[in-house]
């Protein structure tokens, strides 16, 4: 495990904020990772962007934003208030340079779970 702490450390996580969370069960706070980065919200913001409706992405921009801020997912947290703050504020124009910037921040999360598996 400390191979994927130490590459979440070095991409800006708070770690040690999340293993307090998690009560240092490392078990469970990848377990978490691992159903994070395959959630249909990222799916489900995406749709709720292009048509429009604000509420809907806002609802699926904080949820994400609060499951990231758990995890002490620091750079996905901080691309997803990119989302978030318009959002709130009933803009939902120009976010798609921002959703896609998140998208591929859960692609590397994949990458750093996939090349530090156990």
């Amino acid at each position: 495990m400390s191979k994927l702490f130490e590459a979440l450390d070095n991409w800006g996580c708070d770690v040690k904020g999340a293993m307090e969370r998690f009560l240092d069960d490392e078990e469970l706070y990848v377990t978490c990772l691992e159903t994070v980065i395959t959630d249909d919200a990222f799916e489900k913001l995406g749709v709720a962007l292009e048509q429009k409706q604000i509420q809907a992405a806002f609802d699926y921009a904080h949820t994400l934003k609060g499951v990231f801020a758990n995890l002490g997912l620091t750079p996905m947290f901080l691309l997803v208030e990119e989302l978030v703050e318009p959002l709130r504020a009933g803009n939902g124009e120009n976010l798609e340079t921002a959703y896609e910037k998140l998208l591929e921040a859960n692609e590397y999360l994949k990458q750093i779970l996939g090349k530090t598996a156990c």
